[in-house]
């Protein structure tokens, strides 16, 4: 199945902000990390670092389960699937005509 614009486009936008970036970089180094831990380790109030955790597993790219009072979370390898071809997939064509070359910079004297 072929995913969607959107679809690419909600993965694409959670992972567009540093402290998502961190809570994931922290559960990739800490599986089943605990939300209290996920708080001390990237800095933010709890609702901030909440709301993070919501825009994650919205986007299915971690999942949540409640361990007694507390909720373990944990990477979704697969839901990056979609993005991580599509990225692969923008490679120019070989022989393609239409690349410009870098312009070399050059200092006025």
């Amino acid at each position: 199945m072929t995913p969607t614009d959107d679809h690419l486009a909600d993965l694409a936008r959670a992972l567009g902000h540093p402290a998502r970036l961190r809570i994931l970089r922290l559960l990739m180094a800490s599986p089943g990390c605990i939300g209290g831990d996920i708080v001390d380790a990237v800095g933010l109030a709890q609702s901030t670092v909440s709301e993070h955790l919501r825009i994650l597993k919205s986007a299915g790219l971690i999942r949540g389960e409640i361990s007694g009072p507390r909720v373990c979370y944990a990477l979704n390898p697969p839901a990056l699937a979609a993005l991580t071809d599509f990225i692969a997939s923008l490679t120019a064509p070989e022989g393609a005509c239409c690349i410009p070359e870098p312009k070399a910079h050059h200092e006025p004297f």
